[in-house]
């Protein structure tokens, strides 16, 4: 995202020195794609703004071992991704899930000029975060179910059968008629081939 190597490893070296400047340049340059990526994680945009928050902090407490193997990008996806399955865990042992049948009979769920993304997010947020967090590791971050199982606290076969029940949710979700007119013209088979 940072054009210049040279530049990127001078913020870097800025960072751990404690420049704020390097920081909030970092800050910007991956706050859009993290947030993009805690949203798929979190329940609302205030959990994905506090899981972004969280995983920043994690980044500059931590970036003096951050050592160029791999991108930097990657090395704050990672980051990310861990303080998501954090508030996952958290939130397992403090908030009941709600069952996505539940949800989706609240008035005003579906506003009719979402697009195709944003309805995508609300069917991933309104999964119950039993299911959203293995579906997410496994079909969107590529984890294998050994990895989702380490990470959760989990069995592998746990983890296949929340995979396989988030993947029926959203297909019911998908192919109900909250906005079945919308998603039978604007849908790309591949998405519902994936849900399949």
């Amino acid at each position: 995202m940072i054009s210049s190597i040279t530049f990127q490893d001078k913020l870097i070296t800025e960072c751990i020195q404690g420049n704020p400047r390097a920081q909030q340049e970092i800050f910007n340059a991956y706050s859009q794609k993290m947030m993009a990526l805690t949203s798929r994680y979190a329940s609302d945009t205030m959990e994905a703004e506090d899981i972004l928050m969280l995983g920043f902090k994690k980044v500059f407490d931590r970036i003096s071992s951050y050592n160029a193997s791999g991108s930097f990008e990657g090395w704050i996806r990672r980051i990310m991704i861990n303080c998501a399955i954090n508030v996952y865990q958290q939130n397992q042992r403090r908030i009941p899930t709600q069952p996505m049948e539940e949800a989706i009979n609240l008035p005003g769920y579906y506003s009719t000029n979402s697009t195709d993304t944003e309805y995508l997010l609300m069917a991933l947020q309104n999964l119950p975060g039993c299911l959203r967090g293995p579906f997410n590791l496994f079909a969107i971050e590529g984890f294998s179910h050994k990895e989702i199982a380490e990470n959760l606290g989990i069995s592998e076969v746990l983890s296949k059968v929340r995979v396989t029940r988030a993947r029926k949710a959203l297909r019911e979700a998908l192919s109900s008629g909250l906005k079945k007119s919308i998603y039978a013209k604007s849908t790309p088979k591949s998405i519902l081939d994936n849900l399949a």
